[in-house]
């Protein structure tokens, strides 16, 4: 177990406990964030040659910790350390800092930094990216590309926002009822983007990705045990995991995307859509609907679906409807089309999108789906076209793929019609 793929994917799933606690000890986001990341330099060197730690988390805050007062002893020189109330006096033993691991109190700290990092004297856009960075650790241009914009743009926006929570002197402690209700909304938006780019990148070709996903499901239900009675967070706790159930039919063994409707549902985590649908279930008797409930009624349908012909395509186009008017967006549409295509065919699914070019002329999945409507219309050469602008804007190999063998079947089909009058005429 310390081949490096197992050692990235330790330090993924350990960011956010680990930051956190380092957070509480220091009370500076730089201060902590860096000795994050020196004592991953150090795992990566040590862990191959020792193995791993009986607890990685534990093994990171521990060497973070003392990396940092090392350096804080190297700027000071002789001068006393910090007090009390800046780092903390608990022992350096890892088998004292995997007990506190396992306390209530420690697993706040998560929720903590979340918190933090969305502080209301930040705009929406910085408090989102901000947690993306610091607590699940993307990067700078997976951060991003999840909100469609240069990664300078990002880079200013993530500065900015951490000067702006040191100017503020935020205190590091969780916050009241109160200010966790007001919270709550950025919060989960930044899990709901975690999973999204765990979700998009999964698959056999992006194995370090995957453990976002998971993270954000812990998130998640480490906010539903916060906000008990909170239908919303039951919607986006169900929504992942009902999303995350379809992960092992996803993609072949070739690392090729296989189409919802092409997946063997008898390989679906059933004990995820268990869950999934009896929190959805029960955030509906609350009756107050939110965007997380309706899109996570909308995996429902699929999920309550033993093969792709029972799926209830005009409750899924009703569903949309109802998020179109909650969350106007031209991706909702996008999405909306594909149950008229269903329901009322691919003609009216066209002409849906067709308005939508100008905002999503970067997005892959418009040209993907342009150009799937376009084939079924028969409309084969205008579908080349919406297909290798989709290559184009491809961001894994397996949409790439995936939209190559669109391609190629048209040309098979091409040369077939080609050579059928040649034929006839001989």
């Amino acid at each position: 177990m310390t081949d490096l793929t197992w050692i990235n994917g330790a330090l993924t799933s350990a960011r956010p406990q680990a930051v956190a606690a380092l957070l509480r000890y220091f009370r500076d986001l730089d201060t902590a964030e860096e000795a994050f990341q020196n004592a991953c330099l150090r795992a990566l060197k040590s862990w191959p040659q020792n193995g791993p730690p009986r607890d990685p988390t534990a093994w990171l805050i521990m060497v973070a910790r003392n990396t940092a007062i090392d350096e804080v002893r190297r700027r000071r020189k002789q001068e006393a350390l910090p007090d009390e109330e800046h780092i903390s006096d608990d022992g350096d033993a890892e088998s004292d800092m995997a007990d506190r691991l396992d306390s209530d109190h420690y697993r706040d700290d998560v929720l903590r930094l979340l918190f933090i990092c969305c502080h209301p004297d930040l705009p929406a856009s910085q408090q989102i990216a901000l947690a993306l960075r610091i607590v699940s650790g993307l990067s700078v241009k997976q951060i991003a590309r999840a909100f469609l914009v240069g990664e300078s743009a990002m880079e200013q926006r993530i500065t900015r926002a951490k000067a702006r929570i040191a100017k503020a002197d935020v205190p590091f402690e969780t916050p009241g009822a109160v200010e966790r209700s007001e919270r709550l909304a950025a919060v989960a938006a930044m899990v709901y983007l975690v999973f999204n780019e765990g979700y998009s990148a999964s698959g056999p070709t992006a194995p370090d990705r995957e453990p976002l996903c998971d993270e954000a499901i812990r998130l998640a239900r480490l906010l539903l045990r916060l906000f008990q009675t909170e239908p919303e967070i039951m919607g986006l706790t169900a929504l992942l995991l009902l999303q995350h159930a379809r992960a092992p039919a996803r993609f072949d063994s070739q690392g090729e995307i296989i189409l919802l409707e092409d997946q063997d549902r008898t390989l679906w985590k059933r004990a995820f859509i268990t869950e999934g649908l009896a929190l959805i279930d029960k955030a509906v008797r609350h009756r107050r609907p939110g965007p997380y409930q309706v899109q996570a009624a909308i995996a429902a349908l699929h999920a309550r679906a033993a093969k792709p012909a029972d799926t209830d395509w005009g409750g899924i186009d009703r569903l949309y409807a109802t998020l179109e008017q909650m969350q106007p967006s031209p991706v909702v549409t996008l999405n909306r089309a594909v149950a008229v295509s269903k329901v009322r065919g691919p003609a009216d699914a066209l002409a849906m999108i067709e308005p939508l070019a100008a905002k999503l002329s970067g997005y892959f999945y418009f040209f993907g789906l342009k150009g799937g409507l376009l084939l079924q219309l028969g409309r084969n050469q205008e579908a080349r076209v919406a297909f290798n602008q989709a290559i184009a804007l491809a961001h894994t190999p397996a949409e790439a793929a995936h939209i190559r063998m669109h391609i190629d079947r048209l040309i098979a089909e091409t040369e077939a019609k080609q050579k059928g009058p040649v034929a006839s005429r001989a």
